[in-house]
């Protein structure tokens, strides 16, 4: 039955795609996240529903009138250095069919990404984004949510298997970035049912997050927090509603999570945490002999750990998006990886600086905020996840560029206006003459 669902909803929107090309950048990303397909057992789970719209989402923009064009900002110039760079870094990957077949499954996403780019322009097809975003994995919070507080988070919370998010630190940390989302949409709805509703998700996904077991996302969490406090305006209500609500959830979950939570103590004694550091010294060494390269992807092999590693038996992932990127793309790409998420940033901090104490664009403001808030939450969960290619925040960017793109734009075109305005008035200030001034001046005929 959800096979068949899944289906029907796939082709039955694909007119609406050769209409409005923007449709199919917004299914891509929500058979991208969500992977609804996942969640069958039959023939959608293999299906290349993902193929079929980006197929189609192209066809359609040749063919469309509308402006397609690419932004080109100081993130956009970053983002493409960036691909370019992981093209070069394949080339001379150290294993060429391993990083071939991993190549071939980014280029994917990236290309997208700048399909996103070209067709995400408007404030509706912005707030459509983040919509399609938070329904893609809110459903996951909202479903681990109520596993967490049915079994008293005694089981662990896990991920759509096979995708970006099928780990549980995975899927904490995409919950995590969500719930800032949610809030905006909060910020922005009219329909008061709609942010009673966004309420109650933002706390199942916080309780999926929490039953994820997952330490890096309490860590998260805890950035987020700090971080959301700092750039409320209302601090002190902000204040009151974290102690009133993280005591009594902390006090719900079982002992067995306390016990996990309080090993991040004693990191030196925890086998995945040394896990971890071995691998990053891995990536780092091998990053110090090809510092422009790196390795290329796939380098999680036995014989660089036999030559990088400090321990040479304890194979592990990068399980941290910097030493990934370090690791795979030299210190180049790590480089050109953190430039991104800086412009990235900046741009936010335009866009609320801009849009400060304009109520025509309190959704500007509230958004560039709260995507803050989630790429605080990520850059501090990514510490220990191999999450480089997961590709919400990377739509998160293209939101945020197009947000500072529709601004500035609007901004211009208002200050225009009030100049020519201006200069109007004072051409007719100008033009009045003093009516003693206006009369005819003759000349004496005698």
């Amino acid at each position: 039955m959800r096979d068949i669902l899944v289906t029907l909803i796939v082709f039955g929107m694909l007119p609406s795609v050769f209409k409005r090309p923007y449709v199919g950048a917004l299914m891509w990303v929500w058979i991208s996240v969500m992977n609804p397909h996942t969640q069958g057992w039959g023939f959608a789970t293999s299906f290349p529903f993902a193929a079929i719209i980006a197929g189609v989402t192209m066809v359609s923009m040749l063919f469309s009138k509308d402006s397609k064009n690419l932004p080109l900002t100081s993130v956009t110039w970053a983002f493409i250095a960036f691909v370019l760079w992981m093209n070069v870094t394949t080339v001379f990957a150290l294993y060429p069919e391993e990083a071939f077949e991993q190549w071939n499954k980014v280029i994917k996403i990236m290309l997208m990404t700048f399909v996103t780019f070209m067709l995400i322009k408007t404030k509706e097809h912005i707030q459509l984004l983040i919509w399609v975003i938070v329904i893609s994995l809110g459903y996951y919070g909202i479903k681990g949510g109520i596993f967490t507080v049915i079994g008293g988070g005694e089981d662990m919370v896990l991920g759509p298997e096979g995708t970006f998010i099928g780990g549980n630190n995975e899927i904490a940390l995409a919950l995590i970035i969500t719930i800032p989302l949610m809030h905006h949409l909060q910020i922005v709805s009219q329909n008061v049912w709609v942010r009673y509703g966004l309420t109650g998700a933002m706390l199942l996904c916080a309780f999926a997050a929490m039953g994820s077991y997952s330490r890096g996302a309490l860590l998260a969490i805890a950035a987020m927090c700090v971080f959301l406090w700092l750039k409320s305006q209302h601090k002190l209500r902000i204040g009151l509603l974290f102690i009133l609500a993280i005591p009594p959830a902390l006090a719900f979950m079982p002992e067995k999570w306390s016990e996990r939570m309080d090993s991040i103590n004693s990191y030196e004694e925890d086998g995945s945490v040394q896990g971890r550091f071995n691998a990053w010294w891995m990536a780092y060494n091998l990053a110090k002999d090809r510092p422009l390269t790196g390795g290329g992807f796939e380098v999680s092999m036995p014989e660089l750990f036999y030559l990088y590693a400090p321990n040479p038996e304890d194979l592990h992932a990068a399980h941290s998006v910097y030493f990934q990127a370090l690791g795979e793309h030299g210190f180049v790409g790590l480089g050109l990886y953190l430039i991104l998420g800086f412009l990235t940033w900046r741009t936010g901090a335009w866009i609320i600086r801009k849009t400060a104490g304009r109520k025509e664009y309190r959704w500007a403001s509230s958004l560039a905020t709260m995507i803050q808030v989630s790429l605080i939450g990520f850059a501090v969960g990514g510490t220990f996840l191999s999450l480089l290619y997961f590709d919400v925040p990377f739509y998160l960017m293209a939101a945020m560029v197009a947000t500072r793109v529709l601004v500035e734009k609007e901004l211009k075109a208002k200050n225009s206006s009030a100049a020519v305005n201006r200069g109007s008035g004072s051409s007719q200030q100008f033009g009045r003459l003093n009516p003693s001034q206006s009369q005819p001046i003759t000349r004496d005929s005698g």
